[in-house]
């Protein structure tokens, strides 16, 4: 798999090495991993399937806004669908055909990539919105904001590509047996891979963290008694990318380090185990944002949250028993009167 989340499921630990056995950090990840996983997987399904359902029968796409919530719901789903092929494998380890490797590979990396990128646009949308209301930019067409859509799929399949190309089954050694597993085939392309997610997440994150800077400057300058929310779920929403997003990009660079000789620890085995289980629980955490997006960039607006109610309503909705029999009766004197 192309980039450092090809590293996500690399178990090809060396456990002829008596000094440094990691058979207890695997055990870890078999465990924990499919738990947390199958969380994630039943959130995020029903929090962007039912962002689309609002958008469906509520809201309109001419609305850019609403373009970018769906392509945002859209790429989170398609990250999901590569969460039940990775739990089974921490379990079992690959148990399917390399050509499924390859594919599920490759859309699991497409989401993630356009998962990243949408949330940034979105970022950039909403501090021309406010940093910038009277601005030619802040009011784009709506066909700028399709175009904006396509071409942050495409450059999302193209990060994600090598992933399709380069991904191949392996032995490897899990759980103190050997079994297959679906891994990147070469050295280079998973360094590679690393720093194009590194590349991928600085940017993402200066440009995110510029945009909510220059938003809090503005929304704090305002008089509005909306400010304090404002403020708070902005807040929210860097504290939830940062703590993410960070650790896990972090520790991803470290084991970089600590499979190379350029630094004197990267022989040292506690150091190693220690990178291996931070490693899981950062990954879990940052791989929950696609059921977390939902709740900050639909739920906490007014409208989806009004929509959602109405929604619930209908389903959970039920007739007093005397308006039942009403109901009854009118539909058996219709059915009289058709004779």
């Amino acid at each position: 798999m192309n980039s450092s989340l090809s590293e996500s499921f690399e178990y090809n630990f060396d456990y002829e090495d008596e000094v440094c056995e990691k058979a207890e950090v695997v055990r870890f990840g078999s465990i924990v991993t499919p738990i947390f996983f199958s969380i994630v997987i039943t959130l995020s399904l029903t929090g962007n399937i039912l962002v689309l359902v609002i958008l469906a029968l509520y809201e309109n796409l001419k609305s850019l806004t609403n373009v970018f919530i769906l392509n945002l719901a859209i790429s989170d789903l398609v990250f999901t669908t590569g969460l039940p092929y990775w739990a089974i494998y921490h379990i079992w380890g690959w148990l399917f055909s390399e050509t499924l490797c390859k594919v599920v590979s490759f859309v699991f990396f497409t989401g993630f990539y356009s998962s990243i990128l949408f949330l940034t646009i979105m970022t950039i949308y909403r501090y021309l919105s406010v940093v910038h209301p009277l601005s030619d930019m802040r009011a784009p067409k709506l066909s700028t904001g399709i175009f904006l859509s396509f071409l942050t799929w495409a450059i999302s399949i193209a990060a994600a590509m090598p992933s399709l190309l380069f991904s191949s089954l392996i032995s490897i050694h899990h759980k103190e047996e050997h079994s297959m597993g679906c891994e990147c085939n070469t050295t280079l392309w998973k360094t590679v891979g690393i720093f194009q997610q590194n590349i991928f997440f600085l940017v993402a994150f200066a440009v995110m963290a510029f945009c909510y800077i220059q938003i809090l400057q503005r929304i704090t300058r305002a008089r509005s008694h909306t400010k304090n929310r404002a403020v708070k779920l902005i807040f929210c929403i860097v504290a939830v990318f940062f703590v993410g997003w960070v650790p896990y990009n972090v520790v991803i660079f470290l084991r970089v380090l600590a499979h190379s000789t350029l630094v004197e620890w990267s022989k040292d085995c506690n150091i190693s185990v220690q990178l291996d289980y931070a490693f899981y629980v950062c990954r879990l955490i940052a791989f929950s944002h696609c059921c977390l997006n939902p709740v900050f960039y639909a739920f906490v607006g007014v409208k989806f949250r009004s929509h959602f109610k109405s929604i619930l309503h209908r389903l959970f909705r039920r007739q007093p028993p005397a308006e039942e029999q009403q109901v009854r009766l009118q539909n058996l004197i219709s059915q009289g009167s058709m004779y």
